[in-house]
């Protein structure tokens, strides 16, 4: 029997993932988080969410930059260890905590320099930074909100964003459903929930998609940097 709880937080998660391409983790994680356990919820939602990375980086294909998601992607795959231990032996909430106070710093950035009429380059070691922990942390968290940081200072349009932004989940995901089907984290009852979620997922991921569509560039551009300052604010208050 299906969970309308967890149905509603599905399809709250991928309206926002098909608006903007990523924050799908913390939308769900931070509805469901007052009554389930991470370890019920991470691997439900990997499984749900793998086909519409699919769908959004098949539709983005002519978009994607080997140059910009490649490197990213070996980052996450090498953080994607220690976060499937990380999952198994507790909540690290503490780094949580600290890594939203930084996603909001990014954000916030990321705003008052969209707002500038002329943007200066971003230094080549601040960029590497901003890559380097982005990968690691949405190895280790399962959450892509400084990942989606990096992408979108390397992008120069939505599409663009969400093309090289997902196939680093895909990659991402594909490599934590191995190791979670390895470590025991996914189990028949998961993979049962996650057969019957993805109607929600596709029909949220649907209304998210047409959304994309009516709003032009710099207003989709804001709504993303919205959501990385939200993410931050969610992962504070949900791991206080």
């Amino acid at each position: 029997m299906i969970d309308i709880y967890m149905a509603i937080a599905m399809t709250a998660a991928f309206i926002v993932k098909g608006l903007c391409g990523f924050a799908n983790t913390l939308v769900f994680t931070s509805i469901l988080s007052f009554h389930t356990s991470n370890i019920n919820i991470s691997p439900v939602e990997v499984l749900v969410g793998y086909p519409s990375n699919v769908i959004i980086v098949w539709k983005n294909r002519k978009k994607l930059d080997w140059k910009i998601w490649l490197p990213l992607a070996l980052l996450v795959i090498l953080g994607c260890i220690p976060g499937v231990f990380f999952l198994k032996i507790g909540n690290p909430g503490f780094l949580k905590i600290l890594f939203g106070f930084v996603v909001i710093g990014v954000g916030t950035e990321m705003l008052l320099r969209d707002r500038k009429k002329e943007q200066k380059k971003s230094s080549k070691m601040i960029m590497g930074m901003i890559g380097v922990l982005s990968g690691l942390l949405c190895g280790i968290f399962g959450v892509g909100a400084l990942l989606a940081a990096y992408v979108g200072r390397t992008t120069q349009d939505n599409s663009s964003f969400k093309g090289n932004l997902c196939i680093v989940f895909l990659i991402e995901n594909t490599f934590r459903i191995i190791l979670y089907a390895v470590t025991g984290i996914i189990r028949a009852d998961v993979v049962k929930n996650a057969f019957l979620l993805m109607p929600f997922m596709l029909m949220g991921l649907g209304i998210g998609i047409a959304l994309s569509r009516i709003l032009n560039e710099k207003t989709g551009k804001r709504i993303i940097i919205l959501m990385l300052i939200l993410s931050g604010i969610s992962l504070i208050i949900s791991n206080v």
